[in-house]
């Protein structure tokens, strides 16, 4: 590692500049709470082991999803005051402690307060962990490190039907939740050996009152509302008013963060052809495999009347997907095909809705698996690119803020869509007429995205070209040289 590598890492500690050391941080960070956010679909004994109701634990899970969008940003205002490692070390504390929380409650009130901290916990590990890894170990790992982040994002999204599908089929999630703490006490471990003591980036840096407050209002507010749909439906005010507000505190908020000079977040230079088709494809098929994988698991226990265990070996073909969408995207991030490769992920999440479309009680199970693998395929080769089309659109410096900008925007379009999804389901009697519904409507999504996307890309008149990761380590100047948005027509 270069000198100057390494005097951004502080005082050395034991592990401190170790590559390995920094995956390992990253993907403990991520995956704890990556897995446990699919795993809850299979686990159905949550609510009678904690004397509540459907909407009880959807409403659990729903604020711990608000959690994580909100905490991203709670995390990129605290790496600029504090040290990162403090942050690292602090968030992996208060996972552990969340999912003690989790473990040990008895009542949905508990079980709800660990899952929001696990959820905060997480978000503010995600800018506090991938940053490192992906900036302080020279351009040339670069690749090698987003194919790690791309699996700790994805790849335990993927694996978490398979372990949800053996807790709930065990009745043990008590135990999941256990072995969650002690990732994350092994966390406060490694952070503590792993992270060298660098200074704050910005110590004298206030609180964003522009920010932070807007931020828990555009997550807390629409989680909720949603959340809300398995009790009063699409008509009631406790759905569609706090959606409402939230998504106006979301415009606000970003609004604000564009204007402001000296803003948390860089939307200012994000706002360019390439970062904006790729935060846009993100968001798409984050949203779009998120709800066919519920549709599957709704097909698979109500329609054909599986058991969570095998549910969860079903959908456990994912994997194979996103294990391969890794690897190509290694290939990918260094050549100029990397806003294509997105795309084409966008296009196989709409091919594995068009299977579901085709689904009826007595099609074979071999469908869903096929599905899966499409699914996993997409989200690695469709969100993490577009993740990483905002992150180099970017100073490195600057890509912590960048990502939690990113997630903010993917996880409330991933975890909004989802459960409105779902609700269509339920509108009908026979579950397999909504389930082919709800698929069609979600091939639409990726049919009409992707040619928006396209025409953003086509109307900002953006080459092709490869990202300088070797400019782009120095910190100095961001990777993509991307046109303003439009900007082939604005002299037309």
């Amino acid at each position: 590692m270069s000198t100057s590598l390494l005097a951004k890492a502080g005082t050395r500690t034991p592990l401190a500049g170790s590559y390995p050391a920094a995956v390992a941080m990253a993907l403990v960070a991520l995956c704890p709470f990556i897995v446990l956010s699919t795993a809850s679909l299979l686990i159905t004994q949550l609510s009678v082991d904690l004397h509540t109701s459907v909407f009880g634990t959807q409403l659990a899970e729903g604020l711990s999803d608000a959690g994580y969008a909100f905490g991203a940003v709670v995390g990129a205002d605290l790496i600029q005051r504090l040290p990162t490692w403090r942050v690292y070390v602090g968030a992996e504390a208060g996972f552990a402690a969340g999912s003690l929380l989790a473990a040990a409650a008895s009542g949905i009130t508990v079980f709800t307060v660990g899952r929001v901290l696990q959820g905060i916990a997480t978000g503010m590990l995600l800018v506090a962990a991938l940053p490192p890894l992906v900036t302080r170990h020279g351009a040339a790992r670069v690749p090698l490190s987003a194919a790690f982040v791309n699996l700790g994002l994805f790849g335990m999204v993927t694996l978490g039907p398979v372990v949800g599908g053996i807790a709930g089929a065990e009745k043990v999630w008590r135990l999941l939740f256990v072995a969650m703490a002690c990732v994350g006490v092994g966390g406060v471990v490694l952070g503590l050996l792993a992270f060298g003591r660098e200074d704050a980036h910005s110590p004298r840096m206030g609180f964003d009152w522009s920010a932070i407050p807007m931020a828990l209002a555009a997550t807390a507010l629409p989680f909720f509302g949603v959340s809300w749909l398995s009790r009063g439906g699409f008509g009631s005010p406790a759905f569609y008013l706090p959606v409402a507000a939230g998504l106006l505190a979301l415009c606000a908020l970003l609004v604000r963060q564009y204007r402001k000079d000296d803003a948390l977040m860089p939307l200012k230079l994000i706002s360019h052809t390439l970062p904006v088709t790729g935060i846009a494809t993100a968001m798409v098929t984050g949203a779009v495999v998120t709800a066919l994988v519920e549709l599957a698991v709704v097909y698979l226990l109500q329609v054909q009347h599986e058991s969570v265990a095998v549910t969860g070996a079903i959908l456990g073909t994912q994997v194979v997907g996103v294990v391969a969408a890794a690897l190509m995207f290694k290939r990918v991030l260094r050549t100029r095909w990397l806003p294509a490769f997105a795309l084409f992920g966008l296009g196989v999440a709409g091919v594995a809705g068009a299977l579901l479309v085709g689904l009826g009680a007595g099609r074979p199970i071999w469908i869903i698996a096929v599905a899966g693998v499409l699914l996993g395929f997409a989200a690695g080769a469709g969100v993490t690119p577009g993740l990483f089309m905002a992150g180099l659109s970017v100073p490195s410096g600057r890509l912590g803020p960048a990502f939690a900008m990113v997630e903010l925007l993917r996880s409330e379009a991933a975890f909004l869509v989802a459960p409105i999804v779902v609700q269509i389901v339920l509108l009908f009697s026979d579950p397999t007429q909504g389930i082919r519904l709800a698929a069609l409507i979600l091939v639409l999504l990726c049919a009409v995205g992707g040619m928006l996307i396209l025409a953003v890309l086509l109307l900002g008149g953006a080459r092709p070209h490869a990202p300088d990761l070797d400019l782009w380590v120095r910190g100095e100047q961001p990777a993509y040289h991307s046109p303003r948005l439009a900007a082939a027509v604005r002299h037309i």
